[in-house]
């Protein structure tokens, strides 16, 4: 009686404060609709009692593990999904509950980024063509004029990056959290540079390796399992795409010294990551950030852009260039839903339940949280603080006159 009590007293306050188009179907047959439309566009089905007391308390977080452990399971199509799952967390979010979340710090050492990394990059190289392009670029692509595919959106981000630090032929080229090699290929065949590129993920590690290999690129690129804290010398040219969001706030100063010291004197490096738009927090909203760290990204942390900017003064760099991705990014997890979607049989051969159903909702949720500004993406060009003016462009004509 008592949950059946609370039951409807939550339903009812849904429905009063949002309206939303859901059923809530329980194991027992009884349903409850959380909006007046005669339709409901997702149906939410409870298929034990356990999911309730996650349910009635529907934070992102308690929403995302009822679902990943089976407790329910949802029916409509993925994006009402997740926009219902937002409108029932901000249906029942309290100034308590917001005012609870605060900053989370991780210690980051060597070992358990090492760990971090391989849990979520070494699911399996098979799973992640499956939605990846061909090139197998896991970060935001670029699309100039919003109608490429993704292969040549993914291209032109990468020419993009490495247009904007000018990369000439014969510089050496140190690509932090290199992936499965796109970067450093490109840069290599493309550019004329000879390049380093460092990942902690096995899984990348080999088939970057075999990439290189196959271009007859060795001679050209050499690709390293080792964590960024333990490269030494120096280089002309510096990029880290996607993995300062392994590094932690409050690493992020020795993170950017550590890409000065690596840097030549006239060198320039760019940093190209996700940022929270939460300053105070620096979590996603209503419960996200905690879904993720707990299944998708462990010891994840997003700074604000403004910390990430005074944490690369700190470090002992200048920022000479910022540049938003957030559509970008938007249309590029839209992308990958999509393709997420149409090959869900075969992702279910290569992973168990859990993990197919963390990755369905985590790619969907990502997808909203940057089309509403939840999240934010930026690449940064910076280089050694201290320089002449007269060393910087006019303007930001040289990014796009070249053609490659």
């Amino acid at each position: 009686m008592f949950w059946e009590k609370k039951l409807a007293q939550w339903v009812e306050e849904v429905k009063t404060k949002a309206n939303i188009p859901a059923r809530l179907v329980l194991w027992d047959g009884q349903q409850h609709d959380f909006g007046t439309f005669a339709a409901p566009r997702v149906t939410l089905k409870v298929n034990s009692a356990s999911a309730l007391p996650l349910l009635l308390e529907p934070s992102l977080d308690n929403l995302g593990e009822a679902y990943v452990k089976g407790k329910i399971d949802i029916e409509g199509k993925l994006s009402d999904i997740i926009n219902i799952g937002y409108s029932l967390a901000r249906s029942t979010v309290t100034s308590a509950s917001k005012l609870a979340r605060v900053r989370r710090y991780f210690n980051h050492t060597k070992t358990s980024d090492k760990k971090a990394i391989q849990y979520h990059y070494d699911v399996s190289n098979e799973f992640y063509k499956l939605w990846l392009d061909e090139n197998m670029v896991y970060s935001c692509a670029y699309f100039e004029s919003g109608d490429e595919d993704l292969a040549t959106a993914q291209i032109k981000k990468i020419d993009h990056i490495l247009t904007k630090i000018q990369v000439q032929p014969g510089q050496s080229l140190l690509d932090i959290g290199c992936g499965w090699g796109a970067l450093v290929l490109r840069a290599a065949q493309k550019f004329g540079a000879k390049c380093v590129g460092v990942t902690l993920s096995q899984n990348q590690f080999d088939l970057a390796t075999q990439r290189v290999k196959a271009a007859g690129l060795e001679g050209q690129i050499e690709i390293r399992l080792q964590d960024y804290r333990d490269i030494e010398g120096q280089f002309d040219r510096v990029t880290s795409v996607g993995m300062f969001e392994h590094v932690g706030r409050k690493n992020l100063p020795t993170y950017f010294q550590k890409i000065h010291d690596l840097l030549t004197d006239d060198g320039i490096a760019m940093n190209h990551g996700i940022t929270s738009t939460d300053y105070d927090s620096g979590e996603t909203a209503l419960g996200g950030g905690e879904f993720i760290d707990r299944y998708v990204f462990p010891d994840g942390e997003l700074p604000h852009i403004s910390l990430a900017l005074e944490s690369m003064q700190r470090g002992g760099l200048e920022a000479i260039d910022v540049e938003s991705l957030r559509r970008h990014y938007a249309h590029t997890l839209e992308i990958w839903t999509e393709n997420f979607e149409a090959n869900a049989e075969a992702a279910k051969k290569l992973v168990d339940d859990e993990k197919f159903r963390i990755w369905r909702v985590y790619l969907a949720g990502c997808a909203y949280a940057f089309e509403h500004d939840d999240v934010s993406i930026f690449q940064v060009v910076c280089r050694r603080a201290g320089h002449s003016a007269k060393t910087l462009p006019w303007s930001r004509r040289y990014m796009y006159e070249k053609a490659l």
